[in-house]
């Protein structure tokens, strides 16, 4: 007979999820790094599929996995083109700073 594994409620993963979000918000919010920035809408991300596979286990669907492999896409492709602006900006001004990046205003 297997062993019953009693996992956590569903609420608890959504307060997980909850608080990594928070996080990442005043990650976006209060720092003016752009690799911190980056990070930080990261980990939103991932608060977001945790979320999605924590509905995905309580419904027993495998929608929310697919949500998730699809949301873990985009974030490749955003955090590539996101790097490759941030490097651009340093070759050319030797400075990150987001509150001092007007070079890309029309």
């Amino acid at each position: 007979m297997p062993a019953v594994v009693n996992l956590p409620p569903l609420s608890a993963y959504l307060v997980v999820s909850a608080v990594l979000f928070t996080i990442g918000v005043l990650g976006v919010i209060i720092r003016r790094n752009p690799l911190i920035v980056f990070m930080s809408i990261e980990l939103m991300l991932n608060a977001v599929n945790l979320s999605f596979l924590a509905f995905s286990r309580f419904l027993d669907s495998a929608d929310g996995q697919m949500f998730v492999f699809v949301v873990l896409t985009v974030a490749a492709a955003e955090v590539v083109v996101g790097l490759a602006i941030i490097v651009t900006i340093f070759r050319t001004r030797r400075n990150i700073d987001v509150d001092e990046m007007n070079m890309l205003r029309g």
